[in-house]
């Protein structure tokens, strides 16, 4: 074995056990991506966190003039695609699927540093809108890359939940299942590659859990695989079961299959840890499948889940905004196709 092999096995060994014993984390997420037959692609993920975080979800046309703060040189935009988002405590976009099948989901990061002294200089993008602004101006996870290796912006944004900031990393796939991770180093975007890798979760950053994710398939899953709820370990059983799940190419059959293994890496509702306050754990759940345009929002305190069609929504410009308020009681017991439940509605207000 040569010196380089021994060393990312050792990193990977290390970081392995490192997530056998640190099972504290405040903030925990899991992204998959179900790869079916004929083109059918679903990204699930789950967003899992310490206290309920109210999401709704809204419809937005093209055509639409937007903006990226409120702040001096602010870049402003007019959207090119419709979208539907999700949008956490009503003023900021967590994640999304595009007309085009594009889908960009935000995870928690906590090695996250989005600036510094260059990028300081730049026009100011909220975190509220960042997520919107690709998808309203992008149709591919290549789209997404050009854009964000120009760099020409300086993100940040509120914080929520008592003073919470939120260290992301994002995952983007588009309709052909392409995807790509791309996360922030001291202001410096990196963006990776997934090639056959179909999942991700929070910490550690990319490079080192792709050899923590490497060093678990040389032992091989039908063996053993890691079962905590660390970060580590859930990535390494969702990307596990992405690639040993029968690929179909029915819809809902898919959808089905990759909430199973969602709900395999997820953390289940109410789970404490002694001495975790903060411990995170599910608290809702998304399918977005790229080929059909369907966006499922499954919240775990809710008898079913249900969907948006986006093939079925009037997306042209001039068309109005819509939404669906998650939490409103005529929404609590909605299974299957809600898309004519959803209301004409003036759009969120960003928390810049």
């Amino acid at each position: 074995m040569n010196t380089l092999t021994k060393l990312i096995g050792s990193t990977a060994i290390a970081l392995a056990g490192f997530s056998l014993v640190s099972p504290m984390e405040a903030d925990a997420c899991s992204r998959i991506l179900y790869a079916g037959t004929d083109s059918l692609y679903v990204v699930a993920r789950s967003l899992d966190w310490k206290t309920p975080i109210p999401t709704n979800l809204y419809v937005y046309p093209r055509g639409i003039t937007k903006v990226s703060s409120d702040q001096p040189n602010a870049i402003t935009w007019t959207s090119k695609y419709g979208a539907v988002y999700a949008v956490g405590y009503d003023g900021g976009i967590t994640e999304g699927m595009n007309e085009k099948g594009l889908v960009i989901n935000g995870l928690f990061c906590k090695g996250t540093v989005y600036t510094n002294e260059e990028t300081m200089k730049r026009p100011p993008m909220s975190m509220a809108m960042f997520v919107g602004w690709l998808l309203d101006m992008n149709a591919t996870t290549d789209e997404v890359v050009e854009l964000l290796e120009k760099q020409d912006f300086n993100i940040g944004g509120a914080t929520f939940d008592e003073g919470t900031v939120s260290q992301l990393h994002w995952g983007v796939t588009d309709a052909s299942g392409k995807s790509v991770i791309f996360e922030y180093d001291h202001g410096k975007i990196r963006v990776y590659d997934m090639g056959d890798y179909r999942a991700m979760t929070n910490d550690p950053q990319w490079p080192a859990m792709k050899a923590i994710i490497d060093y678990w398939n040389n032992i091989g899953g039908k063996n053993m695989l890691p079962g905590t709820v660390t970060s580590p370990d859930r990535c390494v059983r969702a990307n596990y079961f992405a690639h040993h799940v029968k690929p179909v190419s029915d819809p809902d059959l898919g959808v089905s299959i990759a909430r199973s293994v969602l709900m395999n890496s997820s953390v289940p509702y109410t789970y404490e840890i002694e001495g975790a306050p903060n411990l995170s754990s599910t608290q809702w759940r998304s399918y977005a499948n790229t080929r059909d345009l369907r966006y499922y929002f499954d919240i775990v305190t809710n008898p079913g889940m249900y969907y948006v069609d986006l093939n079925e929504v009037n997306l042209k410009p001039g068309a109005p905004i819509l939404k669906l308020d998650t939490s409103a009681k005529e929404s609590l017991n909605l299974v299957g196709d809600v898309t004519k439940h959803f209301k004409k509605n003036p759009g969120f207000t960003p928390m810049y």
